[in-house]
């Protein structure tokens, strides 16, 4: 089991805890990673991209000249691609971009993501993030003192407090234990982690 320390909001090492290696120590299946973040990247895609072929845009229904003797190029319509207000080649239809994985594939990829963290030692626990009002600066100071910028906060349901304190930091982002995802996990530099979300991570992963 891979052991890593516990701090509290001051920075300080309030002693250690066993990750359990069936979610937090897993081979990385780099395949599934990829699979899982061109997923959720594809199916935020909303796909209303259009643009109109040469059957769809207005006029050109009339040869703009006859076929020889002008010296001009044959044109068989002004609306042809090659035209000034002529419709456009292979356009862009609207289309749904969304593929999907099965569960399986989706927890393995969240393992391994989750995996590769601790491995670079990027996953900090902490033994508790509470506030007793909701102050962004509070929060800030909790990221200061673990020396972290660009993070993702994985807290405990009804966490409120910290979670709201959150909200206006710049490249800081709270998630629940069913919320977090391999994108996330991936995009952030350091993933933070209290012992109560650790504990329902294992307990639904595992």
């Amino acid at each position: 089991m891979a052991n890593v320390s516990v701090y509290n909001i001051e920075g300080k090492e309030v002693g250690t805890i066993d990750l359990n290696d069936a979610v937090f120590g897993v081979e990385v299946n780099e395949h599934l990673v990829h699979m899982a973040v061109v997923s959720q990247l594809a199916n935020k895609r909303q796909g209303t991209q259009k643009a109109k072929t040469r059957s769809e845009v207005s006029g050109g229904g009339r040869k703009p000249w006859r076929q020889k003797g002008t010296g001009h190029a044959r044109q068989g319509s002004t609306r042809a691609p090659q035209w000034t207000g002529g419709g456009v080649v292979f356009a862009p239809t609207p289309r749904d971009y969304s593929f999907k994985m099965n569960k399986k594939e989706k927890r393995a990829a969240l393992k391994s993501a989750l995996t590769t963290k601790v491995e670079e030692k990027k996953f900090i626990v902490v033994d508790e993030i509470a506030f007793d009002e909701i102050k962004t600066k509070n929060f800030a100071n909790v990221l200061k003192n673990l020396d972290v910028s660009k993070a993702l906060v994985v807290l405990e349901d009804g966490n409120t407090n910290a979670e709201l304190s959150a909200r206006n930091i710049a490249d800081v982002k709270t998630a629940k234990t069913n919320t977090i995802n391999v994108y996330d996990i991936l995009k952030y530099n350091t993933v933070i982690a209290t012992k109560a979300a650790v504990a329902n991570i294992e307990e639904v992963y595992a």
